[in-house]
Order: C-alpha cells, then sequence, then structure tokens
C-alpha cells in the first residue's frame, strides 16, 4: 500500500532497522546514544543498505578518534592535575567526598608530578609498597589504587588491571575485620561506668550508638532537628560515609528514646534550650559551652569506659554491635542495611518496601533482650547476696546446747 513503512532487514547492531516509505527505503539507528533516522535516496534496498552501512562506519571512526585524541590529552597531563579535575567532578556528584580527598590525596603525594601516560603496572605497585611503609592499611590502599586507575583512559586503565590481576597484585590481601560485638554483659558494664562519669555525653552517646548503630562521625554532628522525640520518634541521619547512610530514618526504640529525651532536659538547663540548629553533643572542654559546635571527639571518655569496664573495642564496636543483634535476632537484610546504610542509594530503592515499623520491631528486640539480660544479671547478684547473709547469720549464730 502506498505511503506503508515496511519492516526491513536489520544490520548487525540490533537497533538498526532499514524500512520503506513509498518508494524510498530509510535507515534508523541508534549510535552512542544518539539517534540517526533519515532518507537513504534509494528505491533499491541493497542501496540503501550501502549508505546506512558506510553511514555508520564514519559515525564509528569520528567517535574512535575523538576517544582517541581525548586519551592522547588526559595523557599528557600530570597526576597532580587530573586528580584536581577528579575530585572536582567527583564532589559535584557525590555529598560525601571526604574520602575521594584523602585518598587522591596520597596519589597525588606519592604520583603528582608524573604524567599519566607513565603509570604502568610497576608503578601501581610501587605505589602499593611505598603506602604499605607509610603504615597505610590494604583496605585503604586498595581503594586508593582504583581511585589512581579512574585518573587514567579506559583502554589504559584496563591493561593495568588485567596485567595487575594476572600477577594476583590488583588488590592487597586484607586481614579479618578487627570489630567484634560485645556480650550483654559487657554492654551493661559499658553502659554502667558510663552512667558513672562526669561527662555529660558519653552516657548518651553509648546509649544512642547501642541502639541505633550509627558512625561516629553520624553520632557526633547530630542536631536537634534531625530527631523527633514524640511524635513520630525517630532519628534522621544528616551526611554520612556513604550515599546510603545519608539522611537514612532510624526508628528510636525505648531505650535510645529515654536517653535522648534526659539529655533533651539537661541540654535545656544548660543552654536554655534546644535550638533546632544546633548539635545535639556540643563542644567544650572539660564541660559543653557552644552548641553551634559538635564535639569534636569521644575518645577521651570512651577510654575511661572501657578500662573502668574491663571491655576492650573500639568506639566502631557498638556499630558492629547493632548489626550482629539484628541479624541474631532475624532481622532481614533488608532491615539490617535501612539500618545501618551499608548499600548504596541505587541499591536501596530495591529494597524501598522496608518499613519503619520493621525497623522499630528490630530494634524494640535489642532493647528487650538487655533488659532480659539486666534482669537475669540482678536476680543472679540478688541470690548470691541472700546466700552470703544466709552464710554470715549462720556463723554469727550461737552453737545450740545439746539435749540431756
Amino acid at each position: 500500500m502506498a505511503g506503508a513503512a515496511e519492516e526491513g532487514s536489520e544490520t548487525e547492531d540490533a537497533r538498526v532497522s532499514i524500512f520503506k516509505i513509498g518508494k524510498v527505503y530509510h535507515y534508523d539507528f541508534v549510535l552512542d546514544g544518539k539517534r540517526y533516522k533519515a532518507s537513504t535516496g534509494h528505491t533499491s534496498k541493497e542501496k540503501a543498505g550501502d549508505v546506512e552501512r558506510d553511514l555508520k562506519k564514519r559515525l564509528r571512526s569520528g567517535f574512535a578518534e575523538v576517544v582517541e585524541e581525548e586519551a592522547r590529552q588526559r595523557q599528557r597531563k600530570s597526576i597532580d592535575v587530573v586528580a584536581d579535575e577528579c575530585l572536582k567532578d567527583y564532589k559535584a556528584k557525590h555529598t560525601a567526598n571526604s574520602f575521594a580527598e584523602y585518598a587522591l590525596g596520597h596519589v597525588k603525594a606519592l604520583l603528582g608530578n608524573r604524567l599519566v601516560a607513565e603509570i604502568t603496572p610497576d608503578v601501581v605497585k610501587r605505589f602499593q609498597t611505598d603506602r604499605l611503609t607509610q603504615k597505610a592499611g590494604p583496605k585503604t590502599i586498595n581503594d586508593e589504587v582504583q581511585f589512581l586507575l579512574r585518573l587514567l583512559p579506559a583502554a589504559q586503565a584496563d591493561v593495568i588491571r588485567g596485567q595487575l590481576r594476572r600477577e594476583r597484585a590488583l588488590k592487597l590481601p586484607t586481614p579479618p575485620s578487627p570489630g567484634r560485638a560485645f556480650t550483654a554483659d559487657e554492654k551493661a558494664r559499658l553502659i554502667e561506668e558510663a552512667r558513672k562519669l562526669r561527662s555529660p555525653h558519653i552516657y548518651t552517646a553509648l546509649l544512642l550508638d547501642l541502639h541505633t548503630g550509627l558512625r561516629d562521625k553520624e553520632l557526633r554532628e547530630l542536631r536537634w532537628e534531625q530527631v523527633d522525640l514524640v511524635d513520630k520518634k525517630t532519628l534522621t541521619v544528616g551526611l554520612s560515609k556513604t550515599e546510603a547512610g545519608t539522611g537514612r530514618p532510624i526508628p528510636l526504640n525505648e531505650t535510645a528514646l529515654a536517653a535522648l529525651t534526659a539529655h533533651a532536659s539537661w541540654y535545656i538547663r544548660k543552654f536554655g534550650q534546644c535550638k533546632p540548629e544546633w548539635y545535639i553533643f556540643p563542644a567544650g572542654k572539660p564541660q559543653p559551652t557552644d552548641p553551634t559546635h559538635p564535639v569534636s571527639t569521644l575518645k577521651t571518655a570512651w577510654k575511661k569506659v572501657r578500662e573502668n569496664a574491663k571491655v576492650s573495642g573500639r568506639w566502631h564496636d557498638n556499630r558492629h554491635t547493632v548489626v550482629t543483634e539484628l541479624a541474631e535476632s532475624g532481622a532481614g537484610e533488608e532491615v539490617i542495611m535501612g539500618i545501618a546504610g551499608h548499600v548504596s542509594r541505587a541499591m536501596l530503592s530495591r529494597y524501598s518496601h522496608i518499613g519503619m515499623e520493621a525497623k522499630r520491631r528490630a530494634l524494640d528486640g535489642i532493647a528487650a533482650r538487655q533488659r532480659e539480660a539486666d534482669r537475669k544479671r540482678k536476680e543472679e547478684a540478688d541470690r548470691q547476696e541472700a546466700e552470703r547473709q544466709q552464710a554470715a547469720a549462720r556463723q554469727e549464730a550461737p552453737p545450740t546446747e545439746a539435749v540431756q
């Protein structure tokens, strides 16, 4: 039928097709994200195919030349220059960029004067050795190498990756995680010792960390505007180490809620109010004095708590403890990720069905198990005390006279 389009033959690219409108053949294909659609000017299908294939060949050739020229220009730049360009681009696309700045800083320090073209597999291996000499950890060095390879043209980076993989040298072996989960008894001793310290921060911070799994920086930089103690009873994480962590909501179980409520009462007595933009854990030594800045570290108080409680571990082990307890309670992987924020936002979107109540139940379980452990410890202590008193009473009682 005149004017109708006929389905034509497809070339080696499934997205390419030749079709007929009226008596003339047309082409319609997509190459490198751009669509090309027009008349071939021929009524012969064979000649139309030649036009389409010739155009595609010329476009591909031109694109390859552009890519090669860009690669040549990049290879003539120094690592210093390319690293600065990469970091600028990274900051524009990522809210959490402190590690990128840290990693590229070390790349620049050791390789900044070299040209991109000078980076070879041997140069990468020397970088790894130099960083090990500087006492950097294997995981940190592996991440830095990945940032280094991102500075190179794709073809150059692929060659280096391929050779290092064959030599099993692309990634340094990493030791097992030093993290550990505190036992219920250790948690109880830590909390009790934190309660005794004069520090107004450590008790609330420890309880909150053991019931939310926040990272250290996420915890220290909390503002009052990020918590809802009345209606939703939630905490919203601010800027985090990962994209997945930033802005994630966490329900406050009764222990965390009580700790923050009591802290708010102290805060109002100290500063007169809890302004939304003020930090929950204010700066100042030896006592908090500036609510407009966050406390810089909890290390001193945490060290004292651990020593008094006779418990070994890092502050980050509070987070390990939460994740472990959630897993042991039967919480699904999605719930744990929703609370801990381990995954990217793209991955997190797969788990969008996870509701606040599922997270709340999982965290409430931590508080319930700790209360049960505390109850058993108290019962055992009471039993031992009763036995001690009975033994003391028997020793003090006068001997009975024998019956005549």
